[in-house]
């Protein structure tokens, strides 16, 4: 069972970075994707908004870099390993698509919630505060 799961992340991780080039690089999905791809502990969950929206509810687990700080790309370097895939959102994608782009150019693989955190808790996906 434990082998299926794995396959079939797999197979979804080379479905998406298959397409990366037509994103800049990253591939962006939707809140269920997106959430099947978290499944995955090995994956860094990103959260680019601001402290104060992320205190207010965010993705369990996830870490918070505001990507509108000016020390974004150098505290992303500092914190995010780039032997793992990392799992960006914000509140609606605009962000999160600026922050992944940043991330690709430095050398990380990038997958990116597509209408963001607004879509999560929209289609009742799990939050905690």
């Amino acid at each position: 069972m434990k082998t299926i799961k794995i396959m079939s992340i797999l197979t979804m991780l080379c479905a998406i970075f298959s397409c990366k080039a037509q994103n800049k690089g990253f591939e962006s999905v939707s809140a269920d994707a997106y959430e099947k791809i978290i499944a995955d502990t090995t994956v860094v969950r990103l959260d680019v908004r601001t402290a104060e929206e992320f205190a207010a509810g965010h993705i369990e687990n996830a870490v918070n870099i505001d990507v509108l700080k000016p020390d974004f790309e150098q505290r992303a370097c500092e914190v995010l390993p780039k032997d793992k895939v990392i799992a960006v959102n914000c509140r609606s994608g605009k962000r999160s698509k600026k922050a992944a782009g940043i991330l690709v150019r430095d050398g990380y693989v990038v997958v990116e919630l597509d209408k963001g955190y607004n879509a999560w808790v929209d289609e009742g996906h799990k939050v905690v505060k």
